[in-house]
């Protein structure tokens, strides 16, 4: 009876086994282990800085450090600190090390190049393969399972100084592009974005211009010195008072141009200023960390989203209510309708070109651009079909981001960009630029009850575009994983032999 009744598992995960007569440190490993580790660290802060998830991180890092021959490795990072360790045996101290993770800035060309490098520096040599497979723990990540020290005559092709010294070239190299270039990017991200929303040329074009005119003017602001909270609100300002302002002016609100009638929504250049101003957060990031088991980081991630959110909320805000008082006209903000047929195309080519954009605007390498196209364009067109299929929002959301994950570690596998270039900018034509403006419109009309139940809305779709990337993700690894042969380890053989 016992048997039938008893559970043949523990309860609980397994603890891994460390083998202590295997650990045998020597002086050479000693001599490098922190040249190891401060290469490891550097390039920890720096993928968090560009907005890896945390798990992604730490797994990098123990490439790395594993990759140079130092299999017990710790990695534990929270939020804007890094703390690896390394166990070297019951009789000597772990060699441990801690890296403070620079401001973050989203710079794609700087991410890939990164990428490159640790490629390089995981890759086998002298005929040893570093052989990974899934953790027995049942979550998302590997386990080294060659734990034989590598020898001082192999290893990976690039030492530890030659690795450092490539690496501050990469820290310390100019952006691809020109400035300027950068501002036409947001420029065209703007323009794009508005056309996704279905915007008209006056719409779109307005978008651009007042999205230029942000960049630039926070670009200067942040080199005074000014937080970023302040900056966001300037940004909302600049948002929507040139649009209020075009509107405003406007005679019979459209334009005739002969047998043309060009109409005029300032809810839509709103919009998708908002949807540029928000685009470069860490959304991705702090849901992909709080889905995969790293709350803390989510939580400081996700807090700094809220608030810097809230700041450009303040501006659009502020810019409102100051029309209302000078008697400003007052436009609606409805629910948009799935687009004709027709239409289609026409928005899945905005979307891809949205997405092409932000990454021009982060500095995105070529390949990377096509790759983002590609995330964006399929990322709208699954959109518009659960939409046509009578599938809520937040639903179709969801159904649109799963593909934007997967093709971003397609496009990985293909050696075209880091999937994180593809899922962020995957995203930004579905980002619910309009749902977050009809909520704040509503809470400065005093319909409080409809304004917060938009903006309610809004942070379900932008939280079900980010659990849809990370599922999307987690799909294509485990697909590649399935579908691939293990690596067989080879012996190394002395020369000669």
């Amino acid at each position: 009876m016992s048997r039938i009744v008893r559970d043949t598992e523990a309860p609980t995960d397994a603890l891994p086994v460390i083998r202590v007569e295997d650990r045998t440190p020597s002086d050479y490993y000693d001599e490098r282990l922190g040249e190891v580790l401060d290469l490891a660290g550097t390039v920890g802060a720096l993928l968090m800085a560009s907005g890896t998830a945390t798990i992604d991180t730490a797994g990098q890092i123990r490439r790395i450090v594993n990759a140079y021959g130092f299999p017990d490795c710790s990695v534990d990072v929270i939020n804007t600190a890094i703390h690896i360790s390394v166990y070297r045996g019951p009789k000597l101290p772990p060699g441990s090390s801690m890296h403070i993770v620079p401001t973050r800035s989203t710079d794609f060309s700087r991410l890939a190049t990164i990428d490159r490098l640790v490629n390089r520096i995981c890759t086998p040599a002298s005929g040893w393969e570093v052989r990974e497979e899934p953790a027995d723990d049942g979550q998302d990540r590997t386990r080294t399972t060659g734990e034989q020290p590598i020898p001082p005559s192999s290893g990976p092709p690039i030492s530890p100084a030659e690795a450092r010294a490539e690496l501050d070239t990469i820290m310390s190299a100019p952006h691809p592009y020109r400035r300027w270039i950068a501002t036409l990017a947001w420029g065209a991200l703007a323009f794009a974005t508005a056309g996704t929303l279905g915007g008209g040329p006056l719409a779109c074009v307005v978008a651009a211009l007042s999205t230029m005119v942000i960049d630039r003017t926070n670009r200067r602001l942040n080199k005074l010195g000014l937080p970023f909270f302040f900056q966001y609100a300037v940004g909302g300002v600049i948002a929507t008072a040139p649009a209020l302002a075009f509107f405003w002016l406007m005679p019979d609100r459209e334009i005739r141009l002969g047998s043309w009638t060009l109409q005029f929504q300032p809810q839509v250049t709103i919009a998708a200023g908002l949807v540029v101003i928000l685009a470069g957060l860490s959304l991705v990031s702090s849901i992909g960390d709080l889905i995969s088991g790293a709350p803390v980081t989510a939580a400081g991630r996700f807090f700094e989203l809220v608030m810097l959110t809230v700041a450009t909320i303040a501006g659009v805000a502020l810019s409102l209510h100051v029309s209302a008082r000078l008697g400003g006209p007052e436009f609606t903000i409805g629910s948009q309708a799935p687009p004709a047929l027709s239409e289609i195309l026409i928005r899945v080519a905005f979307g891809a070109a949205t997405a092409a954009a932000f990454a021009l605007a982060c500095y995105a390498e070529r390949s990377a651009l096509t790759a983002a196209a590609i995330g964006g364009g399929a990322g709208v067109g699954a959109f518009l079909a659960a939409q046509g299929l009578g599938i809520g929002a937040v639903f179709s959301s969801f159904a649109a981001a799963v593909p934007i994950g997967l093709v971003g570690h397609l496009m990985e596998r293909r050696q075209l960009a880091p999937p994180l270039v593809v899922s962020i900018a995957g995203i930004i034509p579905l980002m619910p630029g309009l749902a977050l403006l009809h909520g704040v419109y509503g809470i400065i009309e005093d319909a409080d009850g409809i304004g917060f139940n938009s903006v309610l809305t809004a942070t379900a779709i932008a939280t079900a575009l980010a659990s849809g990337v990370t599922l999307g993700e987690w799909l294509s690894k485990r697909l590649h994983r399935t579908g691939r042969m293990r690596p067989v380890r080879r012996s190394a053989t002395a020369p000669g032999d």
